[in-house]
């Protein structure tokens, strides 16, 4: 009988935030598939986890999927993990999801950590649907194009960003969409946690006199007119 691959959310920061149902299969599984096993290792070290551990990241290639493919085939139990949050989301892990769907694989999620949901609960915005992006486009152009496709709009847009290219991305969405609502989260769950709340002129002149540092998360209003 096939084993099972389990798509496990971890924490976004705080380690706390990981559920009694993770904790379970991270500690039962065979195997866990981690984006980045030396941060894995923190989390599992913490809670007195000795599940061995093996990478599974966007250069990791077929090889690595038809390896843990044929381990979850001989029965094999598998638990994926990214590094903050839950797998296949902006994440490589669905490309694993994906090869065990087609071989016949159970694949059963355990939810948890989001920082998708995390920005649009604190986020104060109509968030009866929303849009989710990923990361904007590197490239000024492409990225400048994308923003001018969400002009129209009239629902939330979260986006993430790396700090290096916040205020980039911040200000090429006010060429693109004027001056609308926007709410940037930092460091969600951890120390330093930051949340933003104004227009995405206020959130330029905040970014510019502080330096961007740790991970973030966006929230935009293209249509706040709606």
């Amino acid at each position: 009988m096939a084993g099972v691959l389990y798509v496990v959310a971890t924490p976004i920061g705080n380690l706390g935030d990981i559920t009694l149902r993770a904790l379970e299969t991270l500690k039962t599984v065979d195997l866990i598939a981690a984006e980045d096993t030396r941060h894995t290792k923190k989390l599992l070290q913490h809670y007195g986890i000795e599940t061995p551990l093996v990478s599974f990241h966007q250069h990791s290639g077929a090889g690595r999927i038809e390896q843990l493919v044929r381990r979850l085939q001989q029965g094999e139990s598998i638990a994926l993990v990214t590094d903050a949050g839950t797998p296949g989301i902006s994440d490589p892990g669905g490309a694993l999801v994906e090869a065990a769907h087609q071989a016949g694989v159970r694949v059963v999620p355990i939810p948890g950590a989001s920082a998708v949901t995390a920005v649009l609960s604190v986020a104060g915005l109509p968030a009866h649907r929303f849009r989710f992006e990923g990361f904007p486009p590197r490239k000024a152009g492409a990225r400048q194009r994308f923003f001018e496709a969400l002009r129209e709009v009239d629902a939330p847009v979260v986006l993430f960003e790396s700090p290096h290219r916040l205020l980039a991305t911040l200000q090429a969405a006010y060429d693109a969409l004027g001056d609308c609502p926007v709410v940037v989260g930092r460091e969600l769950t951890k120390h330093f946690e930051e949340v933003f709340r104004g227009t995405l002129r206020e959130a330029l002149a905040h970014w510019q006199a502080t330096p961007p540092r740790g991970e973030f998360v966006i929230v935009l209003m293209p249509r706040a007119d709606t």
